[in-house]
């Protein structure tokens, strides 16, 4: 019995430790890159000899810079409103159990998540070269949307699979429109998946890069492609400014996901 006890406590310390271990390998690269943005040399090198925050100052100062945040901003925020607008109707009409072919149509719509992104990019590339589309930054917010809208399907896919649609004829009965219904009935409920996957809309057309390279001309850079010319023509500690507040925002954008998620959990247990 004690031996029992013994191995009952022991397992919990063992997993925490294993947990905490594959956690710290998996993050150590990221966070090494953090302390050499405020390196006063403009190398990446430890020991460092002195802290500064020139490479910040240079990001923020630089016109080459701050036109590819401008640029980066511009897009994401268009991807996510086509993005959020599309998927979710398409997953509103994916949920109705009169909807036909649904398992073949919601393969189709996530395929760009499975198919390989350089893939997507070349044919992305060809099929906006022959009606204008490339160097401008709508072509960009068209290329991010095919690839962004996927997550908005699934993810408000999943919090329908919750949702009861007797709501709805419920509304209908009372003289409801089915856009009133919609609007007034359904999103409150599913907003925080909607949220969710206009959120990742936003982060993969934000890091976005291979197709970027495709699409984009010399004025159209955008942030991840500003830090790919980088990396290949003057490696500069600027680089390791940007991506340390990129961490920033990914961790921001990570708490931000798991509070809907306890949101919808909640929503679920109240329903």
């Amino acid at each position: 019995m004690n031996h029992s006890l013994s191995v009952e406590r022991l397992l919990p310390i063992l997993l925490w430790i294993a947990g905490g271990t594959v956690v710290v390998f998996l993050i150590a690269p990221i966070i090494a890159i953090v302390p050499l943005s405020f390196n006063v040399e403009p190398f990446f090198t430890y020991p460092m000899p002195g802290l500064s925050l020139r490479w910040y100052e240079e990001f923020f100062s630089s016109e080459v810079w701050q036109l590819a945040l401008k640029n980066s901003i511009i897009v994401a925020v268009c991807t996510t409103l086509v993005s959020t607008s599309l998927g979710t109707l398409a997953a509103i009409g994916l949920s109705r159990p009169e909807c036909p072919f649904r398992a073949t149509l919601t393969a189709i719509l996530i395929s760009p998540m499975i198919v390989p992104v350089i893939v997507s990019a070349v044919g992305i590339y060809y099929a906006f070269a022959a009606v204008g589309l490339l160097n401008s930054l709508t072509g960009l917010v068209l290329a991010h949307t095919a690839i962004g809208a996927p997550f908005v399907v699934i993810t408000v896919t999943a919090t329908l699979a919750s949702f009861d649609h007797n709501l709805m004829r419920a509304a209908s009965s009372l003289g409801a429109t089915p856009l009133e219904a919609v609007l007034r009935i359904m999103l409150p409920i599913i907003a925080p998946g909607v949220v969710s996957g206009a959120l990742f809309a936003f982060v993969t057309s934000f890091d976005e890069v291979v197709i970027a390279l495709f699409i984009a001309g010399s004025e159209e850079r955008t942030l991840p492609r500003q830090m790919w010319s980088g990396v290949r023509e003057t490696l500069s500690p600027t680089i390791a400014a940007v991506a340390t507040l990129l961490i920033l925002f990914s961790t921001l954008f990570l708490a931000t996901i798991q509070w809907l998620h306890r949101r919808a959990e909640r929503q679920k247990l109240m329903h």
